[in-house]
């Protein structure tokens, strides 16, 4: 059993390699291969991850939501079902999953909710909300270059 969990994750490993190298297809058939051997939250976040980048968002959301059944308590489906939502211009089912992800036990990037519900706030024009997001996102990872640059420019546009 443990060799079988030890040789899903190095395929898990592998699919993200080829993955951010730019072989999405190989990237798919490799996490596929992974969720075959031990099915897990995380290799269904990575390939709808990978569906996401390939534009097949429909493809994207049905993973994270295979990730949630797996594991309720892991944040990164949440956002990314937010995000692959924003892509589509549909941003109040987009916050419902930002704000669930916000709220996630175990999260790899907590600020990532933030920044995105910072993004359809300023979206919105709502810029007193957007900078609080911004904001509650540095505060969760201090020096996060993407909420300190959005912080700069709300800032710059408000005065």
């Amino acid at each position: 059993m443990e060799k079988l969990k030890a040789e899903a994750f190095r395929l898990l490993r592998m699919a993200y390699e080829l993955q951010m190298a730019g072989h999405l297809e190989q990237a798919v058939a490799y996490y596929k291969k992974s969720l075959e051997m031990e099915p897990t939250a995380e290799a269904h976040t990575f390939l709808g991850w990978t569906y996401g980048m390939m534009g097949k968002l429909e493809e994207a959301i049905a993973e994270c939501h295979r990730a949630i059944v797996r594991d309720p308590d892991y944040g990164n489906p949440y956002n990314d079902i937010g995000v692959y939502l924003m892509q589509q211009g549909k941003l109040e089912e987009a916050e419902t999953w930002l704000k669930k992800a916000m709220q996630a036990l175990r999260y790899d990037h907590p600020e990532f909710p933030h920044v995105n519900m910072a993004t359809i706030y300023e979206m919105r024009g709502l810029w007193p909300l957007a900078l609080e997001a911004y904001q509650r996102a540095l505060s969760l990872r201090p020096g996060y270059k993407v909420a300190k640059e959005g912080i700069r420019k709300l800032r710059a546009n408000l005065n």
